[in-house]
């Protein structure tokens, strides 16, 4: 009997040419390994590690997230036709608990919003406002203005600052057909879903959120 030879495989990121150990550079060129400078190599082992795990952990909160939203479909399902029961309310938002009380999911629908050709309307308004109150206008709305209208991309401001200006009480009418047109300028294109987790040790203490953000874990 002849033994089988079984060929190792090469190390990730290492190309093997004509038995010869190679790494590929930024421009797509082969570096011997020799060659590669040893803080080089361990940078690059190192990432390509961490990549490997975040990759199977993102694979795993993708069949979670798809698990999650199939399980509470299935539960509305049969509350719906089994009972007639419905979770949530008209926008879609639902809380599903334990009978104990102490571990709850929740689902929140957010709009998602843009602003349609009015908003430069009340922009040139506003504008003409703080032109004419520059003497006695508020810091405060100048900096609230600023914020909400300094855009980063083209079409796109700061839509948290935008809704501000809609709570200040300002008489002047160029101000309220300004706060109008932004009204007219909402547009609600879309929805997104949000799934959060909480738990508690006992009916009487805080909820507590099961973080899964990678920033907050």
């Amino acid at each position: 009997m002849h033994a089988v030879i079984q060929e190792e495989k090469p190390a990730e990121g290492i190309v093997l040419v004509n038995g010869r150990s190679f790494m590929t550079n930024s421009k797509g060129g082969l570096d011997p390994v020799d060659n590669v400078k040893p803080q080089h190599k361990l940078e690059d082992q190192t990432v390509r590690k961490c990549i490997a795990f975040a990759a199977d952990l993102s694979a795993q909160i993708g069949r979670f997230r798809g698990h999650t939203a199939a399980d509470l479909t299935a539960l509305d399902a049969i509350l719906a036709e089994q009972y007639g029961a419905r979770i949530g309310g008209k926008k879609g938002n639902r809380t599903y608990q334990t009978y104990d009380g102490l571990m709850k999911v929740q689902v929140q629908v957010s709009d998602l919003i843009d602003f349609g050709p009015e908003l430069h309307v009340a922009k040139a308004l506003i504008d003409e406002c703080l032109m004419e109150w520059s003497a006695d206008s508020r810091p405060e709305i100048q900096s609230i203005v600023t914020r909400a209208f300094n855009t980063d991309k083209e079409g796109q401001v700061n839509r948290s600052d935008v809704f501000m200006l809609l709570k200040l009480e300002i008489e002047d009418e160029r101000w309220k057909k300004a706060m109008e047109a932004v009204r007219d300028a909402i547009r609600i294109t879309g929805s997104k879903e949000y799934v959060r987790f909480y738990r508690r040790a006992s009916v009487h203490d805080d909820w507590t959120a099961i973080t899964i953000d990678l920033a907050k874990a």
